[in-house]
């Protein structure tokens, strides 16, 4: 004769932008554990409740949580902004940490048009058109937060608007 004690967990993540209170991100996983213990003809080891069936339930959903954030910000593209663009020099942001390295080429779109979904009422920004590449020549900054690359660009950027585009990943959107 056999017993078997099933936990079952699930975990919910929400990110909600405070000032709007729209959920920006939601995520949900789920974890099991089970314990099973066996006698034969009386003879063999009887269990009681597992108490830490409850903890390994929950540490693997939370396990399951954070692969499928992971899985799905790997799907999302990496994006930058231009922060300088003159005769000396073009900068992004980014750099080494973000996996940036020499050669390394993306995509320069113009931003999509900006309109309101009438039944939620929120913006929403319509994909953007390519209208060049750049290519990094060299990275620099201290850590993440002030982190560039000097890139050569090509196509038609204009130098005056340059919050109007956005780097990108080459072939994603």
């Amino acid at each position: 004769m056999s017993k078997t004690q099933t936990v079952e967990a699930g975990v919910s993540l929400r990110l909600v932008d405070v000032s709007t209170g729209q959920i920006i991100y939601a995520e949900e996983a789920n974890g099991t554990a089970e314990s099973t213990s066996k006698t034969v003809l009386g003879m063999g080891s009887t269990q009681g409740y597992d108490a830490t069936l409850s903890d390994k339930a929950i540490d693997a959903a939370l396990s399951q949580l954070v692969e499928n954030i992971i899985n799905n910000c790997m799907d999302r593209p990496w994006k930058s902004y231009i922060l300088s663009y003159d005769d000396d020099s073009v900068v992004i942001s980014g750099g080494k940490s973000q996996g940036l390295k020499t050669g390394d080429t993306f995509d320069v779109l113009l931003r999509g048009k900006k309109v309101t979904n009438p039944q939620t009422g929120m913006l929403i920004e319509l994909p953007g058109t390519k209208v060049g590449t750049v290519t990094i020549l060299a990275t620099g900054g201290d850590d993440p937060n002030n982190e560039y690359s000097i890139v050569s660009a090509s196509g038609n950027i204009n130098q005056n608007s340059l919050s109007s585009y956005i780097v990108q990943e080459q072939g994603k959107e």
